[in-house]
């Protein structure tokens, strides 16, 4: 069986773009892989952290993964810090790794900005040990939205150049899965900015825990153009904020784009819009009712993730032995 491996970090509720674009693929691939799904709090503090509010964020985000469909007892849920392989592979693939190689990484360009130079470190080197997650479990298959393609590809260039260098296939090299319609949910006001958590406007995106009200006006007011919706996919083009809006209603009613625009096509969004708003709350009505009832009991979840924490490690610390001994750490 294929081993599948994917974090998110704590940092607030999950929104629409999180769902669609990786969860609710983690979801469906309970059932024919082992799954191992990671709250990366270590990835988390790559920014300053208060930590009250770090220690909320991971159990809000443990309780909105189980409340999206995440089963712990069909996958492993777990919180990053406490597997001590993360950091300690991490070490060794930052001493794997090349600068060259991270000076690309055009995502820490985005999020250090103008202040580049006063980014921390772990900002700049989190890619190394995003590889360490996933390598530290041999993982065979990444479920990933594609803006996080590239680092990918550099765990596998890692993973490889340590290989090479050790003389022994320590690291399989892992594939990303990239499916489905909406993989790269975007702004609802912007159909060329990712849908984001840190977008000031709350009304670019969907939170999960958002009630009927707030997602119907927020559909309602979504950026769009004058023209009605095209019969095919090719009358998207050009067309950001109705190709987004179309896509969320592919991926959530689980058809094809062509057959949403067959049932849609020659619509003004004055009707489309609020069919999306129906097919929107029939899917995130059931998983809002059960997070208010999960994040009530932080004992439970801490139980769940101490739980996960103790069968992650029985799968990384093998692998962290391997890493020892290749080095020259152990004989």
């Amino acid at each position: 069986m294929s081993r599948v491996f994917s974090g998110i970090q704590p940092t607030g509720n999950l929104h629409l773009g999180n769902y669609l674009g990786a969860i609710r693929k983690w979801v469906t691939m309970q059932d024919a892989h082992e799954c191992i799904y990671c709250v990366v709090d270590l990835h988390a503090i790559t920014v300053a952290q208060d930590p009250a509010t770090l220690r909320n964020g991971i159990r809000e985000m443990a309780a909105a993964l189980i409340a999206s469909g995440i089963d712990p007892d069909r996958a492993i849920l777990f919180q990053q810090s406490q597997v001590r392989a993360h950091a300690e592979i991490a070490w060794v693939l930052m001493c794997t790794a090349r600068v060259g190689w991270l000076n690309r990484m055009t995502q820490f360009k985005e999020k250090s900005g103008k202040d580049r130079e006063g980014a921390s470190v772990g900002l700049y080197t989190y890619p190394v040990l995003q590889a360490a997650d996933i390598l530290a479990y041999r993982a065979t298959h990444v479920p990933v939205g594609d803006d996080q393609k590239q680092h990918l590809e550099l765990a596998r260039d890692i993973a490889a150049k340590f290989n090479t260098d050790m003389g022994i296939d320590v690291f399989p090299l892992p594939e990303p899965v990239i499916e489905g319609p909406a993989t790269r949910v975007m702004s609802l006001r912007d159909g060329s900015a990712k849908m984001s958590k840190s977008d000031p406007s709350d009304a670019a995106r969907i939170n999960m825990t958002d009630d009927a009200d707030a997602i119907a006006q927020k559909i309602k007011r979504a950026r769009t153009d004058a023209d009605a919706l095209p019969s095919e996919p090719a009358g998207l083009a050009g067309r950001p904020e109705a190709a987004n809006l179309v896509g969320i209603m592919a991926a959530l009613s689980d058809r094809s784009i062509a057959d949403v625009l067959r049932d849609h096509g020659g619509q003004g969004f004055g009707q489309f819009k609020p069919a999306l708003a129906d097919v929107m709350v029939a899917a995130l009505a059931p998983i809002n009712a059960r997070f208010a009832v999960l994040r009530r009991d932080s004992a439970a979840i801490d139980a769940i993730l101490a739980k996960g924490a103790a069968r992650a490690s029985a799968i990384a610390e093998p692998v962290l032995a391997d890493v020892h001994r290749a080095v020259g750490f152990t004989g």
